[in-house]
């Protein structure tokens, strides 16, 4: 991690920050849930650092990002990693994301079809099915903010201690990135909306590149079902998915192994890592 590097571009008129674990590898670019932010991917950047360029974004509002009053919606954060990307002189990176993550990774695919060469889709918001998230703008949203506030009026030693407590199963490594992501966001993203003006179902089937999406179980608080999955693949029939069992919404959080084993296999068959 000593090597790695830590800088700011000018995207979108923001300060976007991102840390890279640099090298002559292929680019591969990983954009955070909703709360979180790039370093909350170390993890996995230690695990993927040796074969790829691993880029981590501070989404606006997130991390060391500047945080504008407004703009929280889709379009904003796929145009501010298209912007990354073209600043940063990246060739057809592949985009991992989570939750808020994995849909400005669609949101990207299906605008600016020719950016990314592959996008991995952790549990993304069912946006592509009319319906499937009816009240997240209202009840999901308001729990969203009443969490935020609670967690930003913690130390950060309390934060570590009440979710080590809350999930026994995620490791120490996850702990600290995770309650630092939580002390620096800004209280702007509390402005997001839910799935915008998009028309989702016509954007994703704009996308031409692979697509992996990566399910879980939603008795255990996953968001993409057996049935939005397949209504993904209707519309973007390049789309492979994966199920990890015994996990909820923060997959590789809950099982971290089979998660991997899921995205290197997916990356080495449609990334070319060179030697």
């Amino acid at each position: 991690m000593s090597e790695w590097q830590s800088g700011d571009l000018e995207v979108n008129g923001l300060r976007l920050h991102y840390t890279r674990t640099g090298g002559t590898k292929p680019p591969l670019v990983l954009a955070h849930g909703f709360s979180d932010d790039g370093l909350c991917w170390t993890p996995v950047a230690m695990e993927l650092a040796a074969a790829y360029d691993v880029i981590m974004v501070d989404a606006r509002g997130h991390g060391r990002s500047e945080g504008p009053e407004q703009g929280y919606g889709h379009e904003a954060h796929a145009a501010d990693v298209a912007g990354v990307i073209t600043g940063l002189q990246l060739s057809r990176p592949a985009v991992l994301g989570h939750s808020m993550g994995a849909a400005t990774a669609l949101a990207l695919a299906g605008t600016y079809p020719d950016l990314p060469g592959a996008i991995l889709l952790e549990d993304p918001p069912a946006w592509w099915v009319a319906g499937s998230l009816a009240g997240f703008d209202t009840e999901r949203q308001a729990r969203m903010r009443a969490s935020i506030v609670a967690l930003k009026r913690k130390l950060r030693e309390e934060l570590i201690a009440d979710q080590r407590a809350a999930t026994p199963g995620w490791s120490a490594a996850e702990l600290e990135p995770w309650a630092d992501s939580k002390l620096r966001l800004s209280f702007n993203v509390i402005n997001r909306i839910g799935g915008g003006n998009v028309d989702w179902p016509a954007l994703v089937q704009r996308i031409t590149c692979p697509v992996l999406l990566i399910t879980a179980d939603p008795a255990r608080g996953a968001i993409v079902t057996k049935e939005t999955a397949i209504a993904l693949q209707a519309l973007a029939p390049q789309t492979r998915v994966v199920h990890i069992p015994d996990a909820g919404h923060r997959i590789r959080r809950d099982q971290c192994a089979p998660d991997m084993e899921a995205v290197r296999a997916f990356l080495a068959e449609h990334v070319k890592v060179t030697a």
